[in-house]
Formats: C-alpha cells, sequence, structure tokens
C-alpha cells in the first residue's frame, strides 16, 4: 500500500495540484460555493475542499474526467430532476471537465443545503 501520498491542508493547496484549466475550474466553483454560502467553514474533508454550516454541507473534487460534486444524498434527490444530463449517483454528481459547469444549479443547491442544515439546527436547538 502507498502511504506517500501528500496530505492536503488546505484549498488552495488542493487546488494548485492540478493543471491551470482545471485550477480555474474550481476556483470559480469555489466562489460559487462561498457566494451561496458566505457563513460556511472551509475545509479539507476526505481529502477533497469541503464546506461545513451546522454540519457538512458539499464536498467537491477534480477527477481525470470530470469535477466531481457531492452535495449529500438530499441534495442530489432535490435537484434529480435538473440533473438528468450528468451523471449522478445517491449523493454525488459528475460536471464533464471539457464542458461548461452549470454554477447556477450548483448555486442553487449549495444554498437548498445551506437551508437544510440550518432548519436541522434550529430543531436540535428548539429540541433542547
Amino acid at each position: 500500500m502507498e502511504e506517500n501520498k501528500i496530505t492536503i491542508k488546505s484549498i488552495d493547496e488542493y487546488i494548485l495540484q492540478f493543471p491551470k484549466e482545471v485550477q480555474g475550474i474550481l476556483q470559480e466553483l469555489r466562489n460559487v460555493i462561498r457566494e451561496s454560502a458566505p457563513e460556511a467553514v472551509e475545509k479539507i474533508s476526505y481529502q477533497m475542499p469541503a464546506y461545513a454550516l451546522h454540519g457538512n454541507l458539499v464536498y467537491f473534487a477534480a477527477n481525470k474526467n470530470h469535477i466531481g460534486f457531492y452535495p449529500t444524498s438530499s441534495g442530489i434527490a432535490a435537484f434529480q430532476h435538473k440533473l438528468t444530463d450528468y451523471k449522478s449517483s445517491k449523493g454525488a454528481v459528475q460536471f464533464p471537465k471539457d464542458k461548461p459547469l452549470p454554477y447556477d444549479l450548483i448555486s442553487e443547491i449549495v444554498k437548498f443545503r445551506v437551508a437544510e442544515n440550518r432548519k436541522k439546527a434550529e430543531g436540535k436547538v428548539k429540541k433542547k
């Protein structure tokens, strides 16, 4: 087993490991997520850029032929009708690198996840 993999410590570090054109896509994706969830905390989780606000919101990752976007299963389920052009699974969607990313849709999904996590957090506060 290879253990010499680099441990990524920041989203900047994560983005810098990719070719320039991919860095541009990732930086734009990061900007869209930040604008859509300005209070979210950026971190690295599972060696991927992740955003948290009252729990995990979304993750993203660059792969060989696509950008993976991971808005959890509820984020995928709520927007399944808008994701029909993309390969998706229970908690992930793949955006091909050779096509423009649907930033408006990504923003909608992130805002949905922020609202969902806020509602969950409020529910927890009320129970106490």
